[in-house]
């Protein structure tokens, strides 16, 4: 039955919100992270990493620090800004999965980073649309509904005909005062007028 198939694609419905955060000298870390309870995915799209207006004229070095799973894996400078020659960079295809820790390896910002916070909540609007097909099939499979549609019965020949008659009769009628109708207006023209004495 098409349950089976519906249970076994179920789909995930994107939330979008808009994420961001300010590095300085005081923060030089920031972790993009969710809650552990939550089942969803989530993804951070970068979009813009800029320096604020108080910006020192230095390097700002902006990277990824790897999640510490044992492995060997180097910090990722992923922006390099300075205010006279870059103030911003735009990201584009840079798609990360959290849990992530920006750092400001060099400078002393402030520096911006905004993304697009992606969370694939699970779908279950299927669940419902299934429940609207079962109650469609039984209203379809019950014997003893009456017929909705109700058949006018046919007219017979003898009162078709009279209609006929009628249709004709009138429509003779009409062309028979508008040709009296022309006649008498043509008439009323043709004559002139007398003369006064």
């Amino acid at each position: 039955m098409a349950s089976t198939a519906s249970n076994a694609s179920k789909l995930e419905k994107p939330v979008s919100l808009i994420w961001g955060c300010e590095l300085n000298e005081q923060n030089k870390t920031v972790v993009f992270k969710v809650s552990d309870d939550d089942k969803s995915e989530h993804q951070l799209a970068l979009r813009t990493v800029c320096l604020g207006d108080k910006a020192k004229d230095e390097f700002h070095v902006v990277e990824i620090v790897p999640q510490e799973d044992g492995s060997d894996a180097q910090p990722v400078p992923i922006a390099t800004l300075k205010p006279s020659i870059l103030p911003m960079a735009t990201m584009v295809g840079i798609e990360l999965t959290p849990p992530i820790t920006f750092r400001l390896k060099a400078g002393t910002g402030p520096v911006y980073i905004s993304g697009q916070h992606i969370a694939l909540e699970e779908d279950y609007s299927w669940a419902e649309e299934e429940v609207e097909e079962e109650v469609e099939e039984e209203e379809e499979e019950d014997p003893e509904s009456p017929p909705k549609a109700i058949k006018r019965p046919a007219a017979s020949k003898k009162a078709g005909q009279a209609k006929k008659k009628k249709m004709d009769k009138d429509e003779e009628e009409s062309s028979e005062e508008d040709s009296l109708a022309k006649k008498g207006k043509g008439a009323g023209r043709g004559r002139k007028p007398a003369a006064k004495k």
